[in-house]
């Protein structure tokens, strides 16, 4: 080997050292950064609060009437039971409880609550504390699973503190609520399960949704004390609705998602029974009498407990599609997300703002509306949300209905109001049209998500007319010095989403292409492909998550869309070129 090949293996070898250690250093100060340290915190309260609301050390009871033990039940510890006025039985370690392979009975389930309390008063503290710590070590595991989840594919949650708070406390609440309601008598525990499961798919996406319902689904089987059957029945009455809840554009959708629902989860629960030779079913099911139950439980026949068990978790899913109905605009405002029922609303015409704007601003309404149908057109090719996009585009320039005589497509005959100004002052005039659109969309209550396209649908790019008109009027004065670039851009910030990119682009497209004289679609391509390149090269996209697939995409759409709105038209004798 020769000297100039080994100092180059060397410097090679130290340039991959410095870059590892850069990367450490960079990993290490994201760990240390206090943020960081307030969301894990807020992981672990939850998973704190799961741990006591579902008995801390104490082990949950794990039997139910109509449960049917695979084998007989022993004693662990001796113990008395005194059915009401009867005299009191003591049992010995050893002693049989409960046959194996009959349904119990609302007597055996004292006599075993009976056994249950006498080994929880006997066990010590060091087998108390082993097992509160393997039990909140899974719901720390669990978190971390979701966590990591979370963080390969929907990384934004994690970084908006709000919405993961939001997120965690209604795991919390459902995990509550389900114990709550998981009582002998109502066995209701997939309910708010189904409703978390369905909120989730609602307000994020329906893999996050599916992947969390999961989690806590599992950590109410383990805090009823449930087994491997009891989970199935659970995970299958809350994947399907998940599963099928995709745009809400009606409330009845989500009836009909729990109608469906309730079809697979009583298949599901009648194969489980079969498998595992349970049957699900209480006696609040068939309302029979105390007597009349125990004579069920005992001798009826295995196929109709079984179906009436199934049938009760069905019209639990049932119940569950109405109650989400119900609380849709609850959880819409809560979580700060629109359903397409509340963008539908948004977007009628007869909407105030809308009405003001085509009053005011009309040409500014008319650019609203062609940029709207671009935006929801490239949107949709790229599988995002095309009537948010159509909504946002709607009011993204909603500003400018302020001073609509200083923007070009509301000008008419009245001239340039522009004239009269220095390029510095116009810019501030210019760009005064997005916080003024900010403050309308919070006086009529507009939701954050439009308010999103409103602030983000000119990033932080430059107004290139009066910067190239400050220039000039600098370099003919001879004033010397150099025009600040930064004081002639938007205040941002850059498109945070998909959604907003989409709307930059196709706001800008359909500006410029009316300024074509002649707009070929050769012209009209090379012209949306100059906006979107510079664009990009600006940096604009870095926030959103846009690849660069997906913006070659949203680049084709809109020369397609443009093109069919400004084609040539035949020009005939008697008409003059305007």
């Amino acid at each position: 080997m020769s000297v100039g090949t080994s100092v180059r293996s060397r410097s090679a070898r130290v340039a991959t050292v410095a870059a590892s250690r850069r990367r450490l250093d960079e990993r290490w100060r994201r760990i240390r950064h206090p943020d960081v340290w307030k969301r894990l915190g807020m992981c672990l309260a939850a998973a704190l609060v799961m741990w006591a609301v579902s008995g801390a050390w104490h082990k949950p009871f794990p039997y139910r009437s109509g449960y049917i033990p695979p084998r007989d039940v022993m004693a662990r510890h001796p113990f008395e039971f005194q059915p009401g006025t009867r005299a009191a039985r003591s049992f010995e370690p050893g002693d049989k409880l409960v046959s194996g392979g009959k349904p119990l009975t609302p007597r055996y389930l004292q006599i075993l609550s009976a056994e249950h309390q006498a080994h929880t008063a006997n066990l010590s503290w060091s087998e108390r504390l082993l097992y509160s710590l393997a039990r909140i070590g899974v719901y720390i595991a669990l978190f971390g699973l979701c966590g990591s989840y979370i963080y390969f594919h929907d990384r934004a949650l994690l970084s908006d503190s709000r919405r993961l708070a939001r997120l965690l406390g209604a795991a919390v609440v459902t995990v509550s609520v389900a114990i709550f309601v998981a009582r002998d008598s109502w066995r209701a525990e997939c309910i708010p399960l189904v409703l978390f499961g369905m909120t989730l798919a609602v307000v994020n996406r329906r893999e996050l949704a599916f992947v969390l319902s999961l989690a806590v689904a599992l950590i109410i089987a383990l805090s009823l004390g449930q087994g491997l059957f009891e989970l199935m029945v659970l995970t299958a009455s809350v994947s399907a609705p998940v599963i099928m809840l995709n745009r809400v554009r009606s409330r009845t959708k989500l009836i009909y998602v729990g109608l469906y629902g309730a079809v697979i989860t009583l298949v599901a629960v009648l194969g489980v029974g079969v498998l595992a030779g349970q049957t699900f079913n209480s006696a609040h099911v068939v309302g029979l009498s105390p007597g009349g139950e125990e004579e069920l439980l005992a001798e009826g026949g295995f196929a109709l407990r079984l179906a009436s068990g199934a049938s009760w978790y069905a019209a639990c899913v049932i119940l569950a599609g109405f109650i989400m109905s119900g609380l849709l605009p609850f959880t819409e405002r809560l979580f700060d997300v629109q359903t397409d029922i509340s963008l539908l609303e948004l977007g009628d015409a007869a909407h105030p703002l809308l009405q003001e704007l085509a009053r005011r601003a009309p040409g500014t309404y008319n650019h609203s509306i062609n940029v709207a149908t671009l935006a929801e057109t490239a949107a949709e090719r790229i599988d995002a949300n095309g009537l948010l996009v159509r909504v946002g585009a709607y009011f993204h320039d909603i500003g400018k209905m302020l001073k609509p005589g200083y923007y070009i497509e509301n000008q008419g005959q009245n001239g340039n109001q522009h004239e009269s100004l220095q390029p510095a002052m116009s810019k501030l005039v210019i760009t005064a049209h997005v916080k003024d659109a900010v403050d309308l969309a919070r006086q009529y209550h507009l939701p954050q998500s439009i308010i999103a396209f409103i602030e983000q649908h000119h990033g932080t790019t430059l107004v290139e007319y009066f910067y190239r008109q400050a220039e000039r009027q600098n370099a003919e004065t001879q004033q010397g010095g150099k025009v600040e670039e930064a004081s002639f851009r938007y205040p941002g910030p850059k498109p945070q989403t998909k959604e907003t990119a989409v709307l930059m682009l196709a706001d800008a497209a359909e500006s410029a292409c009316r300024t074509l004289v002649e707009p070929t679609p050769a012209r009209i391509e090379s012209l949306v492909h100059d906006i979107t390149m510079k664009r990009l090269l600006d940096g604009q996209f870095d926030d959103c998550g846009l690849t660069l697939k997906e913006l070659n995409l949203v680049e084709e759409s809109l020369v397609k869309s443009l093109a069919a709105v400004y084609h040539g038209r035949i020009k005939y004798p008697d008409q003059q070129t305007s």
